[in-house]
């Protein structure tokens, strides 16, 4: 069972995430960034030409100090960074493919003008009745058969245990994004240390663009416990009626909280792993331990491919 104190969902979650956004970042550090300058030339002011400017040039690199930029001590230059992220990530994330691969199967649904063939078993009852009083049947009591694509639950887990700027910022939205348009049903998405903040729960109706700024309001503290991750992520799918569930985490998977990750991923459905090129033995040993797929992420531009590695 879930500690509720290590696990924190609605106003709870919602009162994390605002009080981790109280941490900002001056224009000083911001200006460490080489494109900062070009980008917000002056106090309050982002430049969108030179900020597409840089997109073009060096997309990982722009869009992490977009991502910096999301929490800019000056509240205008804050909330315009903002904005203009979540749109750039949506975009970004919208080369993923945006549906499950898979075989689609014929389903019984009520009849609707979107075509298919009359389910006469489903609908035997209805017919007879309508015969036996001289009415038609009520199209509202018919069933069809019709070909419908394979469903399936996605979470997402978030390690945000280590540093939490840019480039990191940046690929967790971005795979956010892509999880979110992955699936027909539902999908949610939970960042952990040695708590797990659920930014959006399984079924929960939220625009994307408001769970990638939640995730660009991240900060990063705390030790890796993978097992509470893991266990919230079937918690979630529990909740969820789809056909199949995938388990996406975005990890350099070295838990140093909560014992060894082994068992919960084992006993997840697919669980594919995500994590820095740049520091992916452990990611690797663990995917190889549990028979799970995994993939490499050298920057915020390399999750749709990613994504689709995991997909194949």
């Amino acid at each position: 069972m879930l500690d509720p104190s290590r696990t924190l969902e609605g106003s709870d979650a919602r009162q994390a995430l605002d009080e981790e956004q109280r941490q900002t970042t001056s224009r000083r550090d911001l200006s460490r960034n080489e494109m900062f300058d070009d980008m917000s030339p002056e106090v309050g002011e982002l430049d969108v030409q030179s900020v597409e400017h840089a997109l073009s040039t060096d997309t990982d690199l722009a869009l992490s100090t977009l991502a910096d930029m999301a929490s800019a001590t000056d509240p205008k230059l804050r909330a315009l960074a903002q904005q203009l992220a979540a749109r750039v990530v949506v975009d970004l994330a919208a080369s993923t493919p945006s549906r499950s691969r898979g075989v689609g199967r014929l389903r019984s649904v009520s009849m609707s003008d979107d075509g298919g063939d009359l389910d006469v078993d489903a609908s035997l009852e209805t017919l007879v009745m309508a015969k036996a009083t001289g009415n038609s049947p009520s199209v509202d009591d018919l069933r069809m058969l019709a070909w419908t694509r394979p469903d399936a639950a996605v979470v997402l887990l978030i390690d945000r245990s280590g540093s939490m700027t840019g480039d990191r910022l940046a690929t967790a939205a971005v795979a956010a994004a892509a999880a979110a348009q992955r699936t027909e049903t539902d999908y949610a998405v939970v960042a952990f240390a040695d708590k797990a903040i659920v930014v959006k729960a399984m079924g929960q109706p939220r625009p994307i663009e408001d769970v990638v700024n939640d995730i660009l309001r991240l900060r990063g503290f705390g030790p890796t416990d993978l097992s509470l991750a893991l266990r919230v992520a079937a918690a979630q799918h529990a909740r969820s009626t789809a056909s199949r569930q995938r388990t996406i985490l975005l990890s350099d998977c070295r838990p140093t909280a909560g014992g060894e990750p082994d068992q919960h991923a084992g006993a997840l459905e697919q669980l594919g792993i995500l994590a820095p090129a740049d520091d992916c033995d452990d990611a690797e040993a663990l995917a190889v331990s549990i028979g799970a797929r995994w993939a490499p992420l050298a920057g915020p531009s390399a999750v749709p491919a990613a994504f689709a590695v995991l997909n194949h």
